[in-house]
């Protein structure tokens, strides 16, 4: 029996369980945050819809989020074909236009910036800017890059409507000079094949303008003003432009400028 006892004590031992392993601390998450979409068109449209609203609306205008982000805007010009002189095409500078070169044989694709160093929404951030060269977002009702589909009626006497919305590239007091226009416009003249003239496109051509978005001294990146509470506010973004480009209907580039 104390035989029976010892052996059967040998054999808890032999069972008895192992020490448990030492907890392994879990591996610290990595937390990633995905980079802020690039604006387009149809986006930065729709900020400056709601700061004008807000700015109408007399509320805070909003936009601060913004600043810093990186846009791609393209916009389509010469839809309805050359304009019929070159003052005309100029009438509104910040603005691009497509007319006839000399005797009608070749296109002339345009963009002057507009100086809007001395404008209101400029003027509070003198100390700040030393420059300010402007571009207007035409049709800002249209948020597609194309040309409008939908046809004047002929019978109507349109006019063209006032800008509301565009874009300031601006340049610090001080800063580097490079990538101002100082008056000077973007040009690029298109060629036929041989002796024939070139075809306008019934499409017409397409402004890029890229870049990112900077901040007026509030922080905020857009900021708009009205002439009076019956019409619509005038919303413009502060801007560090890269790149202006000239590209075809299908997106084929035709020019580029780098650093404004």
């Amino acid at each position: 029996a104390a035989s029976l006892l010892l052996v059967s004590a040998c054999q808890r031992e032999e069972a008895a369980p192992a020490p448990a392993p030492a907890p392994v601390a879990a591996p610290t998450p990595v937390v990633t945050v995905a980079p802020s979409p690039t604006l387009d068109r149809a986006s930065l449209l729709q900020a400056m819809d709601l700061a004008a609203s807000a700015f109408a609306a007399g509320r805070e205008v909003g936009g601060a989020s913004l600043a810093g982000r990186r846009f791609v805007v393209r916009q389509a010009f010469g839809c309805g074909g050359p304009a019929p002189s070159p003052v005309q095409a100029n009438a509104n500078e910040g603005l691009p236009a497509l007319t006839w070169g000399e005797g009608r044989q070749s296109l002339k694709l345009s963009l002057a910036p507009g100086d809007w160093s001395q404008s209101a929404l400029i003027a509070d951030d003198a100390e700040t800017w030393e420059a300010a060269e402007g571009f207007w977002l035409a049709r800002p009702w249209l948020r597609a890059e194309g040309c409008p589909a939908a046809q004047g009626d002929p019978l109507a006497q349109g006019q063209a409507w006032p800008q509301t919305m565009g874009l300031a590239a601006v340049f610090k007091e001080g800063g580097s000079r490079t990538g101002r226009r100082n008056g000077r416009a973007y040009e690029f003249t298109v060629r036929g094949e041989g002796d024939q003239p070139p075809v306008a496109p019934s499409q017409g051509y397409r402004l890029v303008l890229e870049g990112r978005m900077a901040a007026f001294a509030d922080g905020r990146a857009i900021r708009c003003r009205a002439a009076s509470p019956d019409q619509r506010p005038v919303c413009i973004g502060a801007v560090q432009l890269d790149r202006v480009a000239f590209e075809d209907a299908d997106g084929k580039m035709l020019s580029e400028w780098r650093g404004g």
